[in-house]
């Protein structure tokens, strides 16, 4: 197994649960350790059978399940039923901006949003213990806006595994 985040985390894990490291399992936590963003169960199942054919379905969904038990992915539900994986990271709190169109996801940071999260929680005497933040809308091409990009064919340079976009740490200003 190359060295990537994560990888003496996993090893760990594995020798506590009395695992074994198996060729296909290290393919897999490699891939996915490599990539950045977001990536579905059947995306991360394709970029592992390229390749190594031999390796199934059930192995992929199976070794997801340890590496969230490791601490080393998050499984987060969008729309529609819609399941995807990303690292766990030793990164800060993040939120997604999502197209309903495309479906593809901006990560972004706002410590205003943060601090105005927290203030309507206490006006209401409530206490976070966590949340998540999503918006959805429509990218500029989606919207059918003149010259309008869509995020998600920008990073259609690796399909099944987007790099993060990056951070946007002030609301981006409407043209």
């Amino acid at each position: 197994m190359s060295a990537s985040p994560g990888e003496g985390s996993w090893q760990a894990f594995l020798a506590k649960k009395r695992l074994k490291s198996t060729r296909q399992r290290d393919l897999i936590v490699d891939e996915f350790l490599a990539m950045r963003g977001h990536i579905s169960l059947e995306d991360l199942y394709a970029l592992v059978r390229a390749k190594n054919p031999a390796v199934g379905f059930s192995t992929v969904y199976r070794t997801m399940r340890l590496l969230e038990e490791a601490g080393l992915a998050h499984e987060r539900h969008f729309e529609q039923g819609r399941t995807l994986y990303e690292r766990a990271d030793a990164k800060s709190h993040h939120d997604h901006l999502i197209c309903e169109k495309c479906h593809h996801i901006i990560e972004f940071e706002n410590d205003a949003l943060e601090a105005l999260q927290r203030k309507v929680a206490i006006g209401f005497g409530f206490v976070i213990t966590n949340h998540r933040h999503e918006i959805y809308g429509l990218c500029p091409k989606a919207r059918g806006e003149a010259g309008g990009y869509c995020p998600a064919e920008v990073a259609k340079i690796r399909p099944v595994a987007r790099p993060s976009p990056p951070r946007l740490l002030t609301p981006a200003k409407p043209r």
